[in-house]
């Protein structure tokens, strides 16, 4: 469901008051200056994509900033990523002034103090990503918040366009999409800074020390849902799928690769029950997430070196 804060019938001496409150509703909490005198005019919609947050805005000529002591009263942060569908603004933030034209992407950070001023009437789209989910190390992060990017080549002209289609399908997402949707936002970002990160000073997993147990500790939780997938895991620790293949990048094994074999494991043990309720071979596939039968048995005995019946009557064990 999306919301609608717009001055059209507001009093004109009260519509700077009323649009200041609108925007740190929509977006976050902001001063908002006029650069005009006369009536001031906005529109601001908002909706949720999944663990994303999706605004549009358009509104005459101000200045905006986000100041510490707003920033001390927050409750989370977000990376906010904007594309300039009309007019231009230009973003101050980390001692950076980039200018924003006509279909450019802005990236800033609003954990940290930053302005934003817009000269004449304009409109942007702007998607606000948590913190967390964004999945990236600090310094690779800071390459790109206060930074203009051009959405005309490269990740930015594939994040500038699909952020633009994207803002007009919110309200009829469902939330299985909306999930999906979301994380390919996110990995179209990473993407993005991954392109303005020199190769050779990638930091691949900051967080690796604690992600990676977690992840592996979900997954062997989870072994009995069939709709286990990286998407799943990934949407499951706010992180895009793309990080979590990045992370398992030194571990030997893929993520798909992981599940499967930690399922064959368990399938293995149980077949070599020897007790009078031991299950039948498709009750345990079924139990630790094969739906598929004949898939099973394909990849058990790719695994084990015979199929799942003559892993019982041999009384294997693992």
């Amino acid at each position: 469901m999306s919301l609608v804060w717009t001055t059209d019938a507001v009093p004109e001496g009260e519509r700077l008051a009323y649009w200041r409150d609108a925007v740190g509703r929509a977006l976050v909490p902001m001063t908002v200056t006029a650069r005009e005198d006369g009536p001031f005019s906005g529109r601001v919609t908002t909706g949720r994509l999944g663990y994303l947050r999706i605004s549009t805005v358009e509104a005459d000529p101000q200045r905006v900033s986000r100041t510490p002591a707003q920033i001390a009263r927050a409750d989370s942060d977000h990376v906010a990523v904007g594309v300039q569908t009309s007019g231009t603004a230009t973003l101050l933030q980390d001692g950076r002034r980039s200018f924003v034209g006509e279909g450019d992407l802005v990236v800033y950070d609003t954990a940290r103090p930053y302005v934003l001023q817009y000269p004449r009437p304009f409109s942007t789209r702007v998607v606000h990503i948590p913190r967390r989910a964004v999945g990236l190390p600090e310094e690779e992060l800071r390459r790109v918040t206060g930074t203009a990017i051009a959405g005309t080549e490269g990740s930015g002209a594939l994040l500038a366009s699909f952020l633009t289609t994207l803002a007009m399908s919110v309200p009829t997402c469902s939330p299985a999409v909306a999930t999906r949707l979301a994380a390919s936002v996110v990995d179209l970002f990473a993407t993005l800074v991954d392109e303005r990160t020199p190769a050779d000073t990638l930091s691949p997993a900051a967080p690796r020390h604690h992600l990676v147990p977690r992840i592996r500790d979900h997954i062997d939780r989870h072994l009995a849902d069939p709709g286990l997938s990286p998407l799943s895991i990934a949407a499951a620790h706010h992180i895009s799928v793309r990080y979590l293949h990045r992370l398992f990048e030194d571990e030997g094994v893929t993520v798909a690769r992981l599940i499967q074999r930690r399922r064959l494991e368990r399938c293995a043990r149980d077949l070599t029950r020897r007790d009078t309720a031991a299950p039948t071979v498709s009750a345990v596939a079924q139990r630790w997430g094969f739906a598929n039968p004949a898939h099973f048995s394909r990849v058990f005995r790719a695994a084990y070196g015979r199929s799942p019946r003559e892993w019982v009557r041999s009384g294997s064990f693992i």
